[in-house]
């Protein structure tokens, strides 16, 4: 079967090299891969999965390609895993009174804010990265990947993200020797199950407002209040809470603001309704600082 071939055309501005690294933060992840302009992901079933591969063939355009069977609508998959739609005019308004975050929204100028594909691959990432550092997460987020997933590209070199039930089938102790501490095992077969009997359910979480949605996460274990504004950021798009009480959260913004005692909390009531993107530029000008993204 020849690959499927569309064009998305999308709003400028708009920059898939930052958008696609901030998705997957790291070089490291096996489930998204950006190189030489191309991001790709595996998508579907374990039994026939195909490739999707988006490159931006213009400021306003992008090829996306399907390599193999896929039932699915790509074009709201794709405009919403990447963030294309959103109208970002308020964050960069308010950005302008904030002169060290003004410089660097207008350097990563095109970033939008990604989603997860699934509630699940956004549960599972939020409750890997709880209380470490992102390289140690990453690298123990990569392990069990490697171990569980049921498919992968001979081609791209990329994962297919494993089904709830690969994690909820697991051996404890084999989850344990990958790097994953028992409360984080204990809590992501918990939720594996009620991903599965429906009982976390993306469609009815989605029609929920942020409070009730944060409130619906919280009300499990294993997902407290910074999992469940990380939850809400990355797999709902919910830009109007930020996870504040995260380390490497306070040291990006020491870092890019030069201010050892920036007010964070007068920082989130300036940017308003959409202070969630400051969780992206600051992660954005991690990368940047580390040379692994060009703004």
């Amino acid at each position: 079967m020849p690959p499927s071939v569309r064009h998305l055309t999308v709003p400028e501005p708009f920059r898939l090299d930052l958008t696609a690294n901030v998705l997957r933060r790291l070089s490291t992840n096996v489930v998204d891969r950006f190189e030489d302009g191309h991001f790709q992901r595996l998508l579907g079933g374990a039994d026939a999965p195909a490739l999707l591969d988006v490159v931006q063939i213009a400021p306003d355009r992008l090829e996306v390609r399907i390599d193999g069977p896929y039932s699915g609508a790509v074009e709201p998959l794709v405009r919403r895993m990447l963030g294309v739609d959103v109208d970002l005019a308020p964050f960069s308004a308010a950005a302008v009174s904030i002169p060290w975050l003004a410089e660097l929204v207008v350097r990563a100028r095109g970033l939008k804010p990604p989603r997860y594909p699934s509630l699940w691959e956004a549960i599972v990432n939020a409750v890997v990265f709880q209380q470490i550092s992102i390289h140690a997460a990453s690298a123990i987020l990569r392990r069990v990947i490697e171990a569980l997933t049921p498919a992968r590209s001979a081609t791209a070199g990329v994962a297919l993200f494993p089904h709830p039930r690969h994690f909820a089938d697991a051996n404890p102790d084999q989850l344990r020797s990958l790097g994953l501490s028992i409360n984080k095992v204990v809590a992501l077969q918990r939720l594996a199950l009620l991903v599965i009997d429906g009982t976390l359910d993306d469609a009815r979480l989605e029609t929920l407002p942020t409070p009730a949605l944060l409130e619906s996460l919280a009300a499990h274990p294993g997902i407290g209040p910074w999992t469940a504004a990380l939850i809400a950021i990355r797999g709902f798009g919910r830009l109007d809470v930020f996870p504040l009480r995260d380390s490497g959260v306070a040291r990006g913004l020491r870092d890019l603001s030069g201010d050892a005692n920036v007010d964070a909390d007068a920082l989130l009531v300036t940017l308003g309704a959409q202070r969630g993107m400051l969780y992206y530029h600051l992660l954005i000008g991690r990368l940047s600082a580390a040379g692994d993204v060009r703004l």
